[in-house]
């Protein structure tokens, strides 16, 4: 038992020591961020409306958020060799968790995107599928040499068309967005050829026009949502709305903390509308103070990428600090009406436990990544 302690120690001293801490303060720092966020949000007056005990939802954050820190730790102080080896693993069961959404999956306002088996509490396997995505994606791009990179090219999109193909199908168009920006920022920063790239795009294209016309059902959605953004009166645009008219209440210093009522007004402020919900309360320059957050997390992951030796982790590293920023600015531009309504979460400050699973893997791959012993690899 003690030898067991000490070697223990030693991992964490040895971590420690290695792992980027600005990178690292600045994700424990989001965290608290939407901790914080989520105790003035999910007020007592939402509990009541949904029949939930006073601050039932902060609690649940405070246990979700708990949890994420400690699988960033456990995933960021993995010898990178394993966790390698390991997340393809990972990335195949994440498959079958969404093959099984339309089985066993629960429908909530006509998407079929969570679970809720006996073992597994409501959980969106999407957010488990996008980092192990980018993994794979790497690994199959960098390490089969025996291919020509034409043909790496290939399989990667055919992995993203397999993908797509389900998230068509409960629909999620916001995570289907995402996945596909994140694979063609990936793609092209490998050193794609652009004729090869559209060609790939061109293909992409044929595929959704001819399941636009095989399943116009799960599309009638999309084109409501698009019409309604283009004309606001087409449509039920409550909620983005209310969004929109909380951040101009707010300005530029808010309105105090617990003084705003968007938080009162739409069920799913403290998911899809958070940031709306901070810049009434807090105002637009502490949304400017989040961007630059996630903007500095970015600058020095790059960073890293621009000395790192090994072409995977560089890879992988770029798509990973993709899904964040992609993901961070999607959700902002619905907040202010720059973008059709997604039902896209904000990274590490949005409730739910399924995001911020989702969010602490990404941000554990980082710290991994990003050691300073990552060039041994």
């Amino acid at each position: 038992m003690f030898s067991f302690s000490r070697e223990n120690t030693s991992s964490i001293a040895r971590w420690w020591r290695n792992v980027d801490k600005q990178i690292l303060f600045s994700f424990i720092f989001l965290f608290f961020l939407g901790l914080f966020f989520s105790f003035s949000s999910t007020s007592s007056v939402v509990g009541e409306k949904m029949n939930k005990q006073m601050y039932f939802f902060f609690i649940k954050h405070l246990i979700f958020v708990s949890a994420s820190l400690f699988l960033i730790i456990v995933i960021s102080i993995q010898e990178k060799n394993k966790l390698i080896k390991f997340l393809p693993y990972l990335f195949f069961i994440s498959i079958f968790l969404l093959f099984l959404v339309p089985i066993f999956g629960v429908e909530i306002k006509g998407s079929k995107r969570w679970m809720d088996l006996p073992f597994l509490p409501i959980f969106q396997p999407v957010e488990l599928v996008k980092p192990l995505f980018i993994i794979f994606i790497a690994k199959i791009i960098v390490s089969n040499e025996k291919n020509s990179i034409h043909r790496r090219y290939l399989y990667s999109f055919l992995i993203l068309l397999i993908i797509l193909i389900f998230l068509i199908n409960q629909p999620d168009l916001g995570q289907t967005l995402l996945l596909v920006s994140a694979w063609t920022i990936m793609i092209f920063v490998s050193g794609v050829n652009m004729l090869a790239l559209s060609i790939l795009g061109l293909f992409f294209f044929i595929v959704v026009v001819l399941l636009i016309f095989l399943f116009p059902e799960k599309f009638s959605y999309v084109f409501l949502r698009l019409k309604t953004f283009i004309d606001p009166k087409a449509g039920d645009n409550f909620q983005s709305q209310k969004a929109l008219d909380a951040i101009k209440q707010g300005g530029l210093t808010g309105q105090g903390m617990g003084e705003g009522i968007l938080k009162e007004k739409v069920p799913e402020a403290h998911t899809d509308y958070i940031i709306a919900v901070i810049s009434e309360e807090f105002g637009a320059i502490f949304i400017l103070f989040i961007i630059i957050i996630f903007l500095f997390i970015s600058f020095r992951v790059l960073n890293k990428v621009y000395t790192e030796i090994n072409e995977f982790i560089k890879l992988a590293l770029v798509g990973l600090v993709s899904l964040l920023i992609i993901q961070t600015f999607i959700h902002i531009g619905v907040n202010v009406r720059l973008l059709p309504t997604t039902g896209m979460t904000l990274p590490f400050l949005s409730y739910g436990g399924s995001s911020l699973v989702g969010s602490s893997i990404i941000a554990g791959i980082i710290l991994n990544f990003t050691r300073k012993d990552s060039s041994r690899y």
